[in-house]
């Protein structure tokens, strides 16, 4: 690694990293979130590089976060994210805190007629630094403990050049007459709410096999879908690991019972509500 850094997990670290952070007025950020295993993406890493130090916090180890809400709303102190939407919705969803003065490297991108927006390309645009980046440790499982090096190293890398990125991004937005208009998408951006995933009502026609089904297997299969949903929003699942679409549509063709269809768990927990709904679509 290139800086000094710190992971955050216990109330005597996170101690260390707010008496830092009192004192900075310009902080990198970036998250690592799991938004593809659980029904409502979860935050697993906030990292924070207040120079010179980056610290680790790990967001799933119950700490009091709570001297985040002072730095983020204040603004005093500048906050650069790479496309930060999505970042700074999970930190208000599980914190509440506000944010001011943010400073968008991706929407700074785009307004700057850049195509490839990804922070790697910025990096090596501006910086001329390559940075190497793993797709596999992008989609490793964040949510599990302890953490292993690799994934430090690769939580720790980016926000350490977020600093260095915003004053050639700046420069180059004022030089263009566009540090206004960067000024005002940042404020919308930093303005994000989250929201809850909404229920797509049609989604069940994508199924595959559906416009073979007979009118009752639609309907059925229209209950099926609304059923997973629900249950899979229950217990924070994605919808796709919960039951897969090809499982709801074998389920409605019946060629064999559902303690033959489903996995021994998953029949065992959800057999009962799958035989009410098939029952009462036969009667």
């Amino acid at each position: 690694m290139n800086t000094d850094w710190l992971l955050v997990d216990t109330p005597e670290a996170a101690l260390k990293a707010a008496t830092h952070l009192r004192q900075a007025t310009i902080l990198g950020i970036d998250t690592e979130y799991d938004s593809f295993r659980y029904f409502r993406e979860k935050l697993c890493l906030i990292q924070i590089y207040a120079p010179k130090i980056t610290y680790v916090i790990d967001a799933m180890a119950d700490l009091d976060l709570s001297f985040l809400a002072r730095p983020f709303k204040s603004r005093s102190v500048l906050k650069i994210l790479h496309a930060a939407d999505n970042d700074i919705r999970l930190i208000k969803r599980d914190y509440g805190f506000e944010f001011a003065n943010i400073f968008d490297t991706h929407r700074a991108a785009m307004l700057l007629g850049f195509k490839q927006l990804s922070l790697e390309k910025m990096i090596k645009e501006f910086l001329g630094v390559e940075l190497k980046k793993s797709k596999k440790m992008q989609r490793s499982r964040w949510d599990h403990r302890p953490l292993t090096e690799e994934q430090l190293a690769y939580a720790v890398q980016d926000v350490t050049l977020l600093p260095a990125l915003y004053e050639k991004q700046q420069a180059a937005l004022e030089a263009a007459g566009l540090a206004g208009t960067a000024g005002e998408a940042f404020a919308r951006i930093a303005a994000a709410a989250w929201q809850e995933r909404s229920f797509n009502r049609r989604g069940y026609f994508k199924i595959k096999g559906y416009l073979a089904m007979n009118r009752e297997q639609k309907e059925l299969l229209k209950k099926l879908y609304r059923w997973r949903f629900e249950k899979a929003r229950e217990v924070d699942c994605a919808v796709f690991m919960f039951l897969p679409d090809d499982t709801l549509a074998e389920l409605v063709q019946r060629n064999s019972g559902p303690q033959d269809i489903l996995p021994p768990e998953k029949y065992k927990r959800y057999g009962r509500d799958i035989l009410r709904i098939l029952e009462e679509s036969a009667g």
